[in-house]
């Protein structure tokens, strides 16, 4: 399943809605997806969202969209 990521990239800043930024990650739940992308100590997540069916059609028609890989 592919998970949206909604976070903010300054963890040492209050969140703005203006400056959140998203990742698409790969994962079996939100947990899986929370420990996969817990090494990143720098952001603030605020949300996750798993995206399927036509909201996933739907971001994929976007020229930024990538699933992010992390080893």
């Amino acid at each position: 399943m592919i998970f949206k990521v909604f976070y903010q990239p300054l963890l040492s800043e209050a969140p703005v809605r203006e400056r959140t930024e998203t990742m698409y990650v790969e994962g079996e739940s939100i947990r899986d997806v929370r420990s996969t992308i817990d090494h990143l100590k720098e952001i603030n997540i605020e949300f996750i969202r798993e995206v399927s069916g036509e909201f996933l059609t739907y971001e994929q028609q976007h020229p930024d969209f990538k699933v992010a890989t992390f080893e």
